[in-house]
Parts: structure tokens; C-alpha cells; sequence
């Protein structure tokens, strides 16, 4: 038994942006935005501006006598060697990517199973990426193998030149270690990625110039690239419409590298999809939900995933259920095959993701945001779920299965123990493989779970991490951190740095589960969304107001933090409500919710938040829009926004336009922005390391400072 995760070529991400200056359908161009010059990422001007913001944020918080020691102690966990290596199983042996001092951007190596349940592995190099930078004279980035199954030896790798989601793709050996001599090779970067058809055969979904990408950026059009001829004049075998937000062809194969079916899917808004069957020499259009999509293969069947209920005849399968067809029957007729259903969620139930092993498939859920991890089986004509034996209130994942044996590993988690990784050969119960080390001390520390009551009167759950202690007598500085968008759950984890750089010096965290989010199901999530969007900002200022009225902390010692859709929501926040922080993390953000659909791939996220070109749409969000919600006479709490120059995702242009309008306004305010990382910031662990001091730093001068600024 097998599951296999079917490839969307069509939901690889699509690079570039397009700036758009006129005014039109109510959108503010350059006569009602000044500011709308920033919106060029690397223009003069622009690069000048960062340069001068950088200079001056640099100036203030690395003169602060703890910055030096707390970009040390950052710098001295992510570059730790006795972190644990995590891997990925393939039939030579385990895989792993690597970066610490000596290697900044990255070794991909690999060991065997037996030098791993050691203590001292013994690693083999396959590809070194500062070699290979600086031979080349380039910052490379590592972005992933996409490899050809089951041996997974020709692997086409992607590589960023600085951090951009954009990419370049070569073939690589992985058993000779070398790029393939008049190989498969993209050398033109752009969004997208490509599937193995079979050792001379790639599906491509690029930017292949002309009409070929969406709105959004995104590819789609797939082509069938042979070996040894011009991608320019490789077949089209799929095209989606320019409207989409992303189409693309992918493959369903099996855990032997069979191929049963050729599939694609149009992605007709960020959260709904049209799925095809290539069947009868044509694509054939798929019965079933649009927020619904194809899984992989198990034991001979072909699951499916839906965020909505699913109706079949007399059968209604519900939300967030997992259902599979016999695969055969379903190749003969794929929309006449029978269903089952394999899972469906209990009361605040919802599946996380998964993986499988050669003869089981595994799933992890939550069930009231504390993990579990299912065992899938279909035994005498029936599915058959059963726990596995790994610890009980973390959160929980399974880490990588084995194609070919039933070899998988599983991590467990929570805020203060540190992160485990548990092995199993399928014969027992998982063991203990590896421990990563304590990077804090937690020594008195707890966690507790409370819940707010939002404007509506719905329940939001969040956790309170308290350091040693600290008395409710709302005198502790807290850290508020949330995201609540795209069905994306926050969970309980070790989180080594803020444990070290925040609550062993005093500092209180608190994690919020907020809708939008996915911690309860689809629904948590779609009922925050578009015109109800604002419920995930009420949300976080009621976790806020309630953690002041439970004594956790004052108004005047509680910051915000999150950063790309939790950057809009510390935006939202802070402008709707500035009298309840005094610090606001905006990282990475939106921001700009006007002209969000013209920066970057903003695009594609009207599915999320509606498009401000409809004017019934553009009203629900004129409502919280960040950058048009500072407005003159309103005391903000001097909010740190940060981005990276080379963001091709959400795009540094938000947060420069908020740093820009709120110094127009007089207002106190820093501004940072990376000018080689992508979307997450910083291509190496010194980076990453000066973002979190910066960061740390600033929470510190504005909540324990004697809650004094500057």
C-alpha cells in the first residue's frame, strides 16, 4: 500500500510583478498614492530609500548593548551541529540538506540508516552550493530536487539567485554527484516546475513566454519536454485559461514509479480548482467539488481530499473527509467509479497532512489542536484506521516514509520540550531516534490554554507560554503572534529562539488559533474569509483584550508580531485598535489591500480577500486595509515593518509604503529591509540571525524598557 502525492504543476508559483500606475476602477494610482514609486523593486530611487531606512534602523538597535549578544546567541542555535539533521528516506539511502557556519548556503549530502542511529554520522556530499556559487558567481539558494521515481537518482534541482521564489532548473546525478552533461536544464528563471514522465520525458509548467502566464504570474500551459530537443519546441499538452490563477498537468503514479494516470487542474481561484483525467484521448473534466482535490494511491485505490461536503447520489461525504475510488474502476470511468469514505473528521477534528510507507499509509490530524497520527490500512475489503503510539499532547508529524519498505519517522513537539524525531521499521512502536538539544532553559516555565471571546461571540482558543515566575498582575511584556489566513494552522512548537531570546529574559508568548486559520477544519477557515475577513482581525484584538483582562500583561507591555498574511493581520491591528499595543511586528507584509491584486502575485489571493476592482468587494476591504487606515492624528505604537528586496511573493512594496506614509505623517516608526533574502528573509543563518536580533532588540526598547521609546 502506497500513497502518492499527485505533482499540480499548475500550483508552482510564478515569478515577476507587474506595476501598474494609472488609476482605474477606483484603484489609487500615482496621483492619490505618492508613495507608489516604492512599488519598483529595484529601481534607484527605491534601493536609495531602503538604504537610507536600513542605515538609520542599523544605527539605533545594533548600538543597544544586548544586540550584539542576542545576534550570538540567534546565530549560535540555527548554526548548532548537534541540531537534529532531519532526513528524507530514498532507496540509496537517507538525505538530508545542510547549512551551518562553514556551509552558509547549504551541502546537500546523505548517509545510510546505520550511520544515522548513531551519534556520529557519517555524511557523503552530493552537492556543495558555496562551491558551487562561488564558482559560478552567483548567490545560490537551494529551492528543492524534483527527482525521477523509484530510484530517484536524475533529479532536476532549483536553484534562486538570491532568495526569489524564481528559479533555474538543472539535472543533476545524484549518484556521480555532477550536473548531467547536455542535460535537461531551465536557464531562464521563472515560476513554475516539472514532473518525470520517465527517464526522457519532463512535464513543464514555465513562463514560456507570449501568452502563457495568468494575471497572477502564474504558468498555465504544460508541456512534454523530450530529451535532446528545444524546450521551445517542446508539445503543449495542457492549457488552462489566462484568467486562472494557475493550471497545470501533473501524473498519478505509484510507489514502484508506475504511471496509472495523466492529470490537470485549473486553478480558477486561490481555494478552488477544475480537475481533468486525460481518459479516451481527451482531458475529461471531473465530477466533483471544486474545493476538492486528487490525493495519491493506496493499496489500489485513489483517495480524494474535500473542504466542502461532497455529495455522491445518496451519499454525502463530509467536509475535510478523505475518500478514495478502486483505481482501476476509476481509470475505466472515472467519474462513475464508486467512492468510500476512508476518514472524516470528529468534533474539532482536522487532517494535517501525511505520508506512507510500501504497505501503510499514515495521517496526521489535530483533534482540539493537540496531534495524533493515523495508521491507514485496507484489510478484507475495508478501511481499517489506527492510532500510533508516539506522545500524547505535542503536535505531531510524520517527518519521511520509504517507497520501499515500511521504514518512516515521526517528529513530536511542543513549546517547551525540545523537538523528538521517533523512527519505526513497521515491526513495533516508534522509538526515540533523536533529540534535539535545549537551546533555553525552561526551568519553571508552563503553558496554558485560554480562550477569548470574539466580537461575535465565537470562542478563540490560544495558548499563553509563561515564563518563570510571573505573576497575572498584567506587569509581564508579551509577544502576540498570529496568521489566521489560507487554512494554515498555528501550532504549539519548539521555538528555540524565542525561548531563548524572549522568555529567558522575562518576556511572555502567547499563540493565537484564530479563524481563517486551519487549527478546527475547512470551515475555521471559510468562515473568515473575503467579505467576512474582518472576523480574523477581531479575532486577534479579542485574544488581545483578554489576555489584558486575565492580568497576562497591560496594554502598554503587549506587542504584535506575524509576518505575510500575519503581517496584514498586525497591520489591521495596530491601526484598528492602537491604543491596545505598544509594539507591532509587520514582517513580510501585505499591506497595501488596494492595490494588492497589482504588486507581486497579489493577484491570486483574491480568492482569499476579494478584489478591490469589484466595488462591493473593494468596500469590505477599504474596511481594514492597512496603508489606507493610517491617517493623521492617530497615535500608532512606532510599528517595525520588514521585508526583502527580493520577495517576488507578497513584495517588499507594502511594507515600504507603510514605513514611507507613516513617516510622512510624523509618525515613529523603523524600517529593515533584507536586500538579498526571499519571502521567508535572509539566504543563510547570519541573516536570519541580524533579523531576529533587530527584531528582539526592538520588542525589548518598547515593552521592558520601563515602557519608555523613542
Amino acid at each position: 500500500m502506497k500513497l502518492v502525492s499527485t505533482l499540480a504543476l499548475g500550483a508552482a508559483m510564478a515569478f515577476g510583478m507587474t506595476t501598474h500606475t494609472q488609476a482605474q476602477d477606483g484603484i489609487p494610482g500615482p496621483d492619490e498614492d505618492p508613495h507608489i514609486w516604492l512599488e519598483e523593486a529595484r529601481s534607484d530611487a527605491a534601493l536609495d530609500w531602503v538604504r537610507a531606512e536600513n542605515n538609520r534602523t542599523m544605527a539605533h538597535m545594533a548600538q543597544d548593548p544586548r544586540y550584539d549578544e542576542l545576534q550570538a546567541e540567534a546565530l549560535a542555535i540555527l548554526d548548532a551541529e548537534d541540531r537534529i539533521p532531519y532526513v528524507s528516506i530514498r532507496k540509496d539511502g537517507l538525505y538530508n540538506f545542510w547549512q551551518d557556519k562553514q556551509n552558509p548556503k547549504g551541502l546537500l549530502r546523505k548517509t545510510t540508516l546505520e550511520s544515522y542511529q548513531g551519534d556520529d554520522i557519517e555524511w557523503e556530499t552530493i552537492l556543495d552550493v558555496d562551491a558551487l556559487a562561488a564558482a559560478e558567481g552567483k548567490e545560490w539558494v537551494y529551492k528543492g530536487s524534483t527527482c525521477l521515481p523509484p530510484d530517484q537518482r536524475l533529479c532536476m534541482i532549483a536553484l534562486s539567485d538570491g532568495g526569489e521564489d524564481a528559479t533555474i532548473l538543472r539535472e543533476f546525478d545524484m549518484a556521480t554527484k555532477q550536473f548531467v552533461e547536455g542535460g535537461f536544464v531551465i536557464e531562464e528563471k521563472s515560476q513554475g516546475g516539472v514532473q518525470w514522465l520517465d527517464e526522457n520525458t519532463l512535464l513543464v509548467g514555465r513562463d514560456f513566454g507570449g501568452d502563457t502566464i495568468t494575471e497572477s504570474e502564474y504558468p498555465f500551459t504544460t508541456r512534454l519536454w523530450k530529451r535532446g530537443t528545444p524546450l521551445a519546441a517542446a508539445e503543449e499538452i495542457f492549457r488552462g485559461e489566462p484568467g486562472d490563477v494557475w493550471a497545470g498537468a501533473g501524473l498519478v503514479r505509484d510507489n514502484k514509479g508506475v504511471v496509472h494516470a495523466r492529470t490537470a487542474n485549473r486553478g480558477i481561484s486561490f481555494h478552488e480548482s477544475l480537475n481533468y483525467v486525460w481518459h479516451n484521448g481527451e482531458w475529461l473534466e471531473l465530477d466533483m467539488p471544486k474545493k476538492a482535490s486528487i490525493g495519491g494511491i493506496i493499496d489500489g485505490h485513489l483517495t480524494f481530499s474535500t473542504d466542502v461536503d461532497w455529495a455522491v447520489g445518496d451519499q454525502v461525504f463530509p467536509a475535510d473527509a478523505l475518500i478514495a475510488v478502486d483505481l482501476e474502476e476509476w481509470k475505466r470511468d472515472p467519474n462513475g467509479a464508486k467512492k468510500t469514505l476512508v476518514w472524516a473528521p470528529g468534533d474539532r477534528q482536522t487532517k494535517q497532512g501525511g505520508g506512507a510507507t510500501a504497505n501503510s499509509a499514515y495521517m496526521s490530524i489535530l483533534d482540539n489542536v493537540v496531534g495524533k497520527v493515523l495508521k491507514i490500512d485496507f484489510e478484507d475489503g475495508q478501511w481499517v484506521t489506527s492510532e500510533v503510539a508516539l506522545p500524547d499532547n505535542a503536535t505531531l508529524g510524520v517527518q519521511t516514509a520509504s517507497s520501499e519498505t515500511d521504514q518512516i519517522m515521526f517528529t513530536s513537539t511542543d513549546f517547551l520540550s525540545p523537538s523528538t524525531l521517533w523512527y519505526s521499521d513497521g515491526s513495533g512502536d516508534p522509538q526515540v531516534l533523536k533529540t534535539s538539544p535545549e537551546y533555553f532553559d525552561a526551568t519553571g516555565m508552563e503553558v496554558e490554554q485560554f480562550e477569548a471571546t470574539s466580537k461575535d461571540g465565537t470562542k478563540v482558543p490560544y495558548f499563553l507560554v509563561k515564563p518563570e515566575g510571573m505573576e497575572m498582575d498584567g506587569t509581564t511584556p508579551a509577544l502576540l503572534y498570529g496568521y489566521g489566513g489560507f487554512q494554515i494552522s498555528q501550532l504549539p512548537s519548539y521555538r528555540s529562539l524565542t525561548g531563548k531570546m524572549w522568555l529567558e529574559k522575562g518576556g511572555a508568548f502567547i499563540l493565537a488559533n484564530l479563524r481563517g486559520g486551519g487549527e478546527f477544519g475547512p470551515g475555521w477557515h471559510q468562515t473568515a474569509m473575503r467579505e467576512n475577513k474582518q472576523r480574523t482581525w477581531d479575532d486577534f484584538i479579542a485574544v488581545g483584550e483578554d489576555a489584558v483582562k486575565r492580568g497576562i500583561t497591560n496594554p502598554g507591555q503587549l506587542g504584535i508580531q506575524g509576518g505575510s498574511q500575519g503581517g496584514l493581520l498586525v497591520g489591521t491591528a495596530f491601526t484598528q485598535r492602537p491604543d491596545l499595543f505598544d509594539a507591532a511586528i509587520v514582517a513580510i507584509p501585505l499591506f497595501d489591500m488596494l492595490r494588492f491584486h497589482l504588486i507581486g502575485r497579489g493577484a491570486s489571493w483574491v480568492g482569499e480577500y476579494g478584489d478591490p476592482r469589484i466595488p462591493e468587494q473593494r468596500e469590505w476591504i477599504e474596511g481594514y486595509s492597512p496603508y489606507q487606515k493610517i491617517v493623521d492624528g492617530v497615535e500608532y505604537p512606532a510599528p517595525f515593518l520588514w521585508a526583502s528586496t527580493a520577495d517576488d511573493r507578497t513584495h517588499p512594496a507594502h511594507a515600504r509604503k507603510g514605513a514611507a506614509k507613516l513617516k510622512e505623517l510624523g509618525q515613529d516608526y523603523w524600517y529593515y529591509e533584507d536586500m538579498t533574502g526571499g519571502h521567508s528573509g535572509g539566504v543563510d543563518n547570519t541573516q536570519r540571525a541580524k533579523l531576529q536580533a533587530l527584531q528582539i532588540v526592538y520588542l525589548m526598547q518598547r515593552l521592558m524598557d520601563d515602557n519608555e521609546s523613542e
